[in-house]
This record gives structure tokens, C-alpha cells and sequence, in this order.
């Protein structure tokens, strides 16, 4: 497979009122078409940063993304992003979200019936053929999320991009969403980076697992190779020897190599104690 993404030493600095904050530092990955990768690490590790910057929402301080060896500088439809957050025009419906990405990308190359055509074939591909002409209010958490892929996967993206697109959705059905999306990669073999705090979805899902330092100045820790036949089917998962070791190595990383300590400040009668304790050494 051919390198269609190189993250080339990106360092992310943002101006702060404080002095300068350094999100990440000397980022370096190269993707290859086709695959799935998975970005996982503690809040506030920069994986958000990475996607942005990959998006062309931000630029990079230092180093470059480039796609097909062309610099990313900007967002463009070759890259779609799925947020965590649906994102849809609440009232347009799925079939009209759909449309408007249809509308910004082929409008000058597409026939109005084979628009038509298109946006039924997305919505078909995630299972929401039966709810197209539905509002968001009318549809479940999970429903606007395959919208909202539907609508990412209408603009035949180069790179699909997601950040924690089934986080805020309940056990059952975000289980199904990775189902399905495990079913769109299969069929149309995109190339995809997620974002997840999920270690079993980033097992289940992913080619190689990019695992984050802590930030600030965040950087890859480890890269993990899932060696995992395709398709992968969950069940049979939960009993297999490959998967739980390669679910302990990244949970070995997470909570052993970068355990992330919460520092609280003392409360008044500890800093209190403190000084008496102080006073009676002195």
C-alpha cells in the first residue's frame, strides 16, 4: 500500500496569555491507503489537535501534513470530518444534510438524478434508507451519527476523519455503529483516522493504534500493529488470545507508561496543618 498521509515533526504551539502553550511536538506518521488508524491517549494529548491540523482547520507551527505530497494548509472535501457532536442542520432532513455535501462537491459534475441516486446510495450504505426524509429531532442519537457519516462518506473522501464519533451514544448502539462502520470499511477500504478513548473500539476497529503521550508537548508513545484477521466479528473476539493481548498493551501504556495524575490543590485546613506541622518541626 502507497503512503497517501505523512504527518511530517508537527508541532502545534498556541499563544496563551501565560507565555506560549506546546500541544504537541515532532508528531511523525505515515498512513497508508486504505488503512484504518486509531489515536488514543488521556485527555488533553493532543489527539484533537492531530485531526485539525490534518483537517486544515489548524496550521502547524512547525513541520507539514501532506496528502498525496501536497501541503495541507486549509480544509477541503477531500478530507470529511465526523464530530462527536452529529453537526446536522436541525431543520433540513437526513436526506437534505446529505444533499447540501452532495450539492458543494459535485454540483458541476453530477446530473440532478444522479445526485439524487448518490445521496440515497450514502444513506443506504449506513442503514438509514428508511428515515431520509426525517428532521434530526425526529430521529435517535445513533440515526444522526450514520446521517452524519452518510454525509461525510457523499463527498467520496480521501481521509475520513473521526473524532469520537460514537462517545456520547449508549453501549448497544454505538456497538452497532462500530458494526456498521467496520461493514463501510470492508466495502469501500477508506482510509480513516479516529479518535477514541475506547480501547476495546480501538482493537476492534483499527489497523495500527497510535497511543499518545501526555501533553503538554504530546507526541507518539507507541504504535501498535493489530494483527487481527478482517472481517472481525466482536464475539468471537472476546474469547481470542491475540486481541486480549493486544488490549493489555494498550491499557499497559495508558494506565502503567503514561498514568495520568490528577493534581488537586490542598484545601485550607490542609495547607493549615501543614504549617503548624512546620512550626512544631522548627
Amino acid at each position: 500500500m502507497t503512503t497517501i498521509l505523512d504527518i511530517s515533526k508537527i508541532d502545534m504551539v498556541f499563544p496563551t496569555p501565560k507565555g506560549d502553550f506546546t500541544a504537541l511536538k515532532e508528531v511523525d506518521l505515515k498512513i497508508k491507503k486504505g488503512e484504518f488508524i486509531s489515536l488514543i491517549g488521556h485527555s488533553g494529548c493532543g489527539k484533537s489537535t492531530v485531526l485539525n491540523v490534518v483537517a486544515g482547520l489548524h496550521q502547524a507551527t512547525n513541520g507539514a501534513v501532506l496528502l498525496n505530497n501536497k501541503e495541507v494548509n486549509e480544509p477541503g472535501p477531500e478530507r470529511a470530518v465526523v464530530f462527536q457532536n452529529h453537526s446536522l442542520l436541525p431543520w433540513l432532513t437526513a436526506y437534505q444534510n446529505v444533499e447540501l455535501a452532495v450539492k458543494q462537491v459535485f454540483s458541476k459534475t453530477m446530473s440532478a438524478k444522479e445526485m439524487q441516486d448518490w445521496i440515497e446510495h450514502n444513506l443506504t450504505l449506513v442503514h438509514m434508507e428508511h428515515a431520509m426524509h426525517k428532521r434530526p429531532d425526529e430521529i435517535s442519537g445513533g440515526m444522526k451519527q450514520r446521517v452524519g457519516i452518510a454525509r461525510a462518506l457523499s463527498m467520496q473522501p480521501e481521509i475520513l476523519l473521526l473524532d469520537e464519533p460514537f462517545g456520547a451514544l449508549d453501549a448497544l448502539t454505538r456497538a452497532h455503529m462500530q458494526d456498521s462502520l467496520m461493514e463501510i470499511q470492508d466495502e469501500l477500504s477508506n482510509t480513516v483516522i479516529m479518535i477514541t478513548h475506547d480501547v476495546d473500539e480501538a482493537v476492534l476497529l483499527s489497523d495500527r493504534i497510535v497511543m499518545m503521550t501526555n501533553g503538554p508537548a504530546a507526541t507518539i508513545g507507541e504504535i501498535l500493529d493489530v494483527d487481527l484477521p478482517r472481517p472481525r466479528d466482536r464475539l468471537a473476539l472476546a474469547n481470542d488470545p491475540r486481541y486480549n493481548e493486544l488490549r493489555s498493551e494498550v491499557l499497559t501504556f495508558l494506565y502503567e507508561k503514561q498514568r495520568k495524575i490528577e493534581v488537586i490543590a490542598p484545601s485550607e485546613p490542609v495547607k493549615k496543618e501543614a504549617d503548624e506541622s512546620k512550626s512544631a518541626v522548627a
